[in-house]
């Protein structure tokens, strides 16, 4: 027998596996009507019922296949849902289809003018007063049952695509942590105060460069609109996604960002004409729009990886909890105990890092992770699979102001989260 016998067949291998074809990029994107045809009760303000429709609703749905990852990503035009809707709707998709749901990221752009969704779970401990009126389960199960349905339709339709990403900038939003000559902290706005006005864009297109979709993330509030409002409507984040697509002729994802302390530069209006509702378009849309154009070539060759870690962080003492909140809660259920909660990773090419979580996150925490990031570029998802309340910055917590009142969280949050996120990123780094 040869002396090279014994490595032939791994010799074999090794000259099969660099023969074999690389594995192909294919991408998909869908779009589901989720308007109500009845009144509901409208999220965030003060409670009130629809009158009407001013523009539709929809889930857009995109879904990435690397030949051996497949990653869906959803936003909808809705303000925010608990956990637990989150869970039983992956749970059901699984159940259907297989897919595990660190798989599947659902966001919402967080339009304060659309129906509420599931439990009312942290708000109903937030604001007993404001939701003393049942759930309305119907529209939920409407809503879940649409996501599995497209999440289906889009993983059947996936074709062979490219991928390009890149940033753009859009002074849409402003910083809405008011201060007082006393200092005092409050809702309004705060020209001086932090403000993350990057665009983060991903392109997906087909092979003879046809745009599949555009998914563009920035942060700002859905509250153009304020409580006087009562047409169901994607506000200012839904007024831009119409726009961009019936310029490119392709489903545009709105993916809201770091927007806890973020509004946009018209707020809380009366009405449409009042919150300048289409000049979002100019200072947003056409933003977007442009950066689209100078985003370098897109890639056939796309790589995915996706993780999750948990952060733990001390809960508030005295704060309640509640079933739908999920299985976010360790030790007692009384006066202590620790929250735990999901941080999801895609990472795309080693070049490009997505991370999200189920919070309002301030934005100067999003841009730290950014810039301590080793990757060249790196994008937060916020609101995703759910909504715990305001994840606010040390700072802000000796400051006061309603976001630091109206979460479960204590001041030691900003640097939990911020240890967990770089320490996962600085592992998996390039």
């Amino acid at each position: 027998m040869s002396r090279f016998g014994p490595l032939l067949p791994l010799g074999i291998m090794l000259v099969c596996a660099l023969l074999a074809p690389a594995a192909e990029f294919h991408a998909s994107a869908v779009k589901v009507d989720i308007t109500p045809s009845a009144s509901k009760w409208l999220a965030g303000y003060p409670a009130r019922q629809s009158t009407g429709v001013h523009d539709r609703l929809y889930h857009r749905i995109v879904a990435m296949d690397d030949g051996h990852t497949q990653f869906f990503l959803v936003s909808s035009d809705l303000c925010l849902f608990a956990p637990s809707v989150y869970d039983e709707a992956t749970a059901q998709l699984k159940k259907e289809t297989g897919i595990e749901p660190v798989q599947v990221w659902w966001t919402v752009t967080h339009t304060h003018s659309a129906p509420e969704v599931g439990p009312h779970g942290l708000l109903k401990l937030m604001m007993p007063e404001r939701y003393n009126h049942e759930p309305d389960h119907e529209y939920t199960a409407s809503v879940e049952r649409s996501l599995i349905d497209g999440i289906k339709k889009a993983r059947s339709e996936l074709v062979l695509a490219r991928l390009a990403f890149g940033t753009g900038y859009s002074a849409a939003n402003i910083n809405r942590r008011a201060r007082d000559v006393d200092g005092q902290i409050s809702l309004g706005l705060n020209p001086d105060g932090p403000t993350d006005r990057q665009i983060g864009l991903i392109r997906l297109e087909r092979m003879d460069g046809s745009i599949i979709a555009l998914i563009a993330n920035y942060s700002m509030h859905g509250t153009a609109l304020g409580p006087h409002n009562t047409l169901i409507s994607g506000d200012a984040p839904g007024t831009v996604e119409t726009y961009v697509e019936e310029k490119l002729g392709a489903p545009m994802l709105y993916v809201n960002g770091a927007a806890g302390n973020l509004a946009p530069i018209y707020t809380v209006q009366e009405d449409f004409r009042a919150a300048h509702i289409t000049e979002f378009n100019v200072l947003l849309g056409d933003r977007i729009l442009a950066a689209n154009q100078s985003l370098a070539p897109a890639r056939a060759e796309v790589s995915i990886r996706e993780g999750e870690r948990f952060v733990e962080t001390p809960r508030r003492k005295g704060f309640g909890w509640d079933d739908s909140l999920g299985n976010y809660l360790h030790a007692d259920k009384g006066e202590s105990g620790t929250i735990r909660f999901p941080i999801r990773f895609t990472i795309i090419n080693d070049d490009l890092a997505l991370w999200s979580a189920p919070v309002e996150l301030f934005c100067e925490i999003s841009m730290n992770v950014r810039s301590r990031s080793p990757y060249p570029q790196t994008f937060y998802f916020g609101y995703v699979n759910g909504w715990l309340g305001y994840l606010a910055t040390r700072q802000a917590f000796s400051e006061g102001g309603y976001e630091t009142q109206t979460n479960p969280f204590t001041e030691r949050v900003e640097e939990d989260l911020t240890k967990t996120v770089l320490t996962y990123l600085d592992g998996h780094g390039r």
